[in-house]
């Protein structure tokens, strides 16, 4: 089975209650739901809160969902807990989707299972997407990601990385998507691993998996993906949503 988890909070320092925000006459977390569904290759997509507004929203326009403990550390680790109340086998795939991603595409699903799929040694992969605002190079919001010659995660983090020493040398910089694809066994093994340094001191769950020694395999996608941070994003995605009915 592969099964779309959707991890969804209410509390955000940034932006409070977010997913229940409005776009469009819908609830964003909505939007996300019905981008997923979309999606071929999913066979169940679940909503996990600790919310019950956000699982009362997401019911009442006939979607699943699930309540998970309010103490989760990361999407990943509420992720896992819905894994495990959903009854997922330990060979079953997980897709992890932010609930602030109302426009994803559907087939950076595709994209980011396929690695699982062609590879048994391959438990965690993830999206990357080459930078082309360079406004994003900057930005703290927008994880930075460095690679091996594998396509395997170095490092991640919401400085600048690389760091470009002589100016006159050429790079491309790489922003890390928030959505993941492991097999249900790992993540519960991610979700027993003790919190990483670097993980609490950049505020990024995927460094916990490189820090235990577990690789993460990336994907560089087709498709931008703005994750909303803040209202002023929020008013962002409505512009392009609009222009795109």
């Amino acid at each position: 089975m592969i099964a779309c988890i959707i991890p969804a909070r209410y509390e955000s320092s940034r932006f409070p209650g977010k997913p229940l925000a409005d776009l469009l006459g819908k609830p964003m977390i909505q939007h996300v739901y019905e981008r997923v569904l979309l999606s071929p290759v999913v066979d169940l997509v679940v909503v996990a809160t600790d919310d019950q507004r956000i699982y009362e929203s997401v019911i009442a326009f006939g979607g699943k969902a699930v309540m998970t403990a309010s103490y989760h550390r990361s999407g990943s680790d509420r992720a896992a807990e819905a894994a495990q109340l959903l009854g997922l086998s330990p060979e079953d795939i997980v897709i992890n989707v932010q609930g602030d991603q109302p426009l994803l595409n559907p087939a950076q699903i595709e994209e980011v299972l396929q690695p699982l799929l062609t590879d048994d040694n391959i438990s965690m992969a993830t999206l990357i997407y080459r930078i082309e605002r360079e406004e994003e190079i900057f930005h703290p919001h927008a994880v930075k990601t460095v690679l091996d010659h594998q396509g395997f995660a170095l490092y991640f983090s919401r400085s600048t990385i690389p760091f470009v020493r002589d100016q006159c040398q050429k790079v491309n910089y790489f922003k890390h998507h928030g959505i993941y694809a492991y097999r249900a066994s790992f993540l519960k093994t991610f979700a027993s691993l003790p919190d990483g340094t670097l993980e609490k001191l950049e505020s990024l769950e995927q460094l916990r998996a490189i820090e235990y020694g577990y690789r993460i395999k990336c994907v560089i996608s087709a498709y931008d993906s703005i994750e909303v941070d803040s209202p002023q994003e929020l008013e962002r995605v409505k512009e392009i949503l609009s222009h795109q009915r």
